[in-house]
């Protein structure tokens, strides 16, 4: 394997150390399915995204993205995280938007310099089947009472599918604790594997909603913080009306029960039938180095 670089991030941090860790490789288009799963287990981060080439194709940047275990169509914070080295380390620091490749088509990424958020714009949410709360009780080790009976627990997908489990309270959100043989028994009937759980109660006062995903069928225990789940909670309280209305702009905290807080800024608005899905967060750099 010849020389290559890459870069360790973490994304949806409001500092270094804080939000979701990310393995960026460049110049990967010779590398194998195989090697980038070889590598992608060795950062053994919730995801590695492997950058083609540095020029473009039809206007946008070929990625791929791996967990330790598999190669997933899309993922938010390695979308984010790889736009971020895409425009500061291979472009000139200077654009506007960086359009990524991904398996599930193109999606943008702008910069916001005044804040330094990065946006992402998802697919469209799709919304599918609604569950027994009392069976996702049991995966979760919580009682039928914890569950906010107001609002479904529901799969979401924009390009990755997540169940949707509302909470009612923080309390209820830190008393989660997978129960992985009926968590396995459970998804080997659904088309989504992963679970995410969200309540309106919050650590910090200044944020909105507290949030944990679980993610044992792809790895990953307990992600820090995670773009693609939160697009599809997104989509999920404006089809719900879950503040009251059919638009939100809501600040989201995940990670915190796993020591990585993390932050991330989500915008969504139904119109004319459909759901506009925006995903935002900050990204620090953490390290780059050489593959040898």
């Amino acid at each position: 394997m010849s020389k290559r670089g890459f870069y360790i991030l973490d994304v949806f941090a409001e500092e270094k150390y804080s939000g979701n860790q990310l393995g960026v490789v460049c110049d990967s288009a010779g590398l194998s399915s195989e090697q980038m799963q070889e590598i992608a287990k060795e950062m053994n981060y919730s995801e590695t995204t492997f950058i083609l080439s540095g020029q473009k194709e039809d206007s946008g940047y070929d990625v791929r993205i791996f967990t330790p275990n598999e190669e997933v169509p899309f993922a938010g914070h390695p979308t984010l995280g790889t736009a971020y080295i895409i425009r500061n380390e291979i472009q000139d620091g200077l654009a506007d938007e960086i359009i990524l490749n991904l398996k599930v088509g193109q999606i943008p990424v702008t910069f916001d310099s005044s804040s330094d958020v990065l946006w992402m714009r998802t697919l469209e949410p799709v919304f599918g089947e609604c569950f027994d709360i009392g069976e996702i009780a049991e995966v979760l080790s919580i009682s039928k009472d914890d569950i906010d009976k107001r609002f479904p627990v529901q799969s979401v997908s924009t390009g990755l599918g997540f169940i949707i489990v509302p909470l009612r309270n923080l309390e209820a959100v830190k008393n989660v604790e997978i129960n992985k043989s009926k968590l396995f028994e459970f998804v080997s009937k659904t088309e989504a594997k992963l679970i995410f759980v969200f309540c309106g109660e919050t650590y910090n006062e200044d944020n909105d909603i507290n949030s944990r995903m679980f993610a044992d069928a792809y790895g990953i225990a307990e992600d820090a913080a995670t773009g693609s789940a939160n697009s599809c909670l997104a989509g999920y309280l404006v089809k719900h009306h879950y503040f009251g209305g059919g638009k939100i702009d809501v600040r989201v905290e995940q990670g915190y029960e796993i020591g990585r807080p993390s932050l991330l800024y989500l915008r969504a608005e139904e119109k004319d039938g459909k759901i506009d899905v925006s995903v935002g967060g900050k990204v620090a750099m953490v390290a780059k180095g050489e593959l040898i």
